[in-house]
């Protein structure tokens, strides 16, 4: 999955691509966003991300996007 996770104040959007399932990031922010703590995110690559929930703008989840390696045109 996909996480784009836009910042108060900030321009810019934390981008995120994580192996867990949609519900269990969904779980994930709506319980920092209502405890008022840390969200916690772990990626692909096993690193971990960490932001108060004070400062999430928004969430956008949705699937990866696929990268094409190569120079060949498409069919």
């Amino acid at each position: 999955m996909e996480i784009k996770i836009g910042v108060v104040d900030t321009p810019k959007e934390l981008s995120i691509d994580s192996e867990e399932s949609v519900e269990a990031i969904t779980k994930a922010i709506h319980n920092a966003v209502k405890e008022g703590g840390l969200l916690t995110l772990v990626d692909s690559h096993g690193r971990t991300f960490l932001m108060p929930s004070s400062r999430i703008g928004y969430v956008e989840i949705g699937p990866g996007s696929s990268r094409k390696v190569g120079f060949g045109q498409p069919a």
